[in-house]
């Protein structure tokens, strides 16, 4: 029997600018059933450190992913032929208790991926990685990571806090999410307080690559180094959008000049294509330090090359 697909509201049907303010104007749905993938937002900066405003992120990324077509004209890739796709709106979080928080995501993240679909997430800002990874470990095992971040995320603590953004990647490893030889985290890069904020995660079995080692190149090459170092296990994809350099995307809480191109952005998505990811993030747009929707556009587009690059996405000859 062949299945109906979920299509993206075309702008020949309505113009860009009216219909419904979903994930590329897909339609929405209650829960995931019957769905191979979904977009998810988690509107909340309670874990931010500095400039606050990323719980505005999804529903921005939202408005601005309208301009984006179904069709990848550079891969090839036609997800909307391929695969069932539905925004299925936002998780409903605690606005003033981030511990409790972890817990709402992780028993949302439990029940959007126990029949198989693959929940690209909305932020928010990366604290949310944390939960998410909870939930994919218990249904995956330990998991490996592409984090793409002008920060490490591994601070022990921020304010005497141990949930915070700042260290989502250092409660994933005390609590075994990960498959720390399977992990790799790209673009870090400015100032810190020690050596160790790089050198930790390096001395749990990450490959760090820091954006200087990303200046004036390609990283095509890197991504084939990449694919080797995953092989066939499950894979997660966590994308800060300050990993780009804030000529780039200056919506966001906290910029750090030196940072990746777009074009550097576009060739790491696309550089996991093949692997088996079985879901992904964009954080840390903050609407209020956008003012061009620029951020957010650059997030909306990053996100559906993620969807091209899904485990089961074909594309045309």
């Amino acid at each position: 029997m062949t299945r109906t697909l979920n299509q993206p509201l075309g702008g020949n049907q309505m113009p860009r600018f009216g219909g419904p303010a979903t994930m590329m104007r897909l339609p929405t749905q209650v829960g995931t059933e019957g769905l191979d993938a979904c977009f998810v937002g988690i509107p909340m900066d309670i874990g931010a450190s500095n400039r606050a405003g990323t719980r505005y992120g999804p529903r921005q990324i939202r408005a601005e992913s309208c301009l984006i077509r179904p069709y990848n004209m550079a891969t090839r890739a036609a997800p909307f032929d391929s695969l069932m796709v539905a925004d299925i709106g936002d998780v409903a979080i605690d606005t003033f208790n981030l511990p409790k928080c972890m817990d709402i995501i992780t028993d949302a993240y439990r029940g959007i991926i126990a029949n198989g679909c693959k929940p690209l997430t909305l932020g928010g800002d990366h604290t949310l990685t944390y939960p998410i990874l909870r939930a994919m470990a218990e249904k995956y095992g330990p998991v490996g990571l592409i984090h793409v971040d002008a920060h490490a995320d591994i601070n022990e603590n921020m304010f005497g806090e141990k949930i915070a953004h700042g260290t989502p990647f250092r409660r994933a490893v005390e609590d075994s999410l990960l498959d720390t030889k399977r992990c790799i985290q790209i673009g870090l890069r400015a100032t810190g307080y020690a050596a160790d904020d790089f050198d930790w995660p390096r001395q749990q079995g990450f490959r760090v690559v820091q954006a200087e080692e990303c200046w004036h190149k390609s990283l095509t090459p890197l991504m084939e180094e990449v694919r080797k170092q995953m092989g066939d296990g499950p894979v997660y994809l966590s994308y800060d959008i300050d990993s780009l350099d804030p000529a780039f995307a200056p919506g966001t809480g906290t910029p750090e000049i030196g940072g990746l191109t777009t074009i550097q952005g576009l060739e790491i998505i696309r550089g996991a294509y093949g692997l088996n990811l079985v879901g992904g993030d964009l954080v840390e747009v903050s609407p209020p330090y956008d003012p061009s929707g620029n951020t957010a556009l650059t997030g909306a587009n990053l996100l559906f090359e993620m969807l091209c690059v899904l485990p089961g996405v074909k594309r045309r000859a």
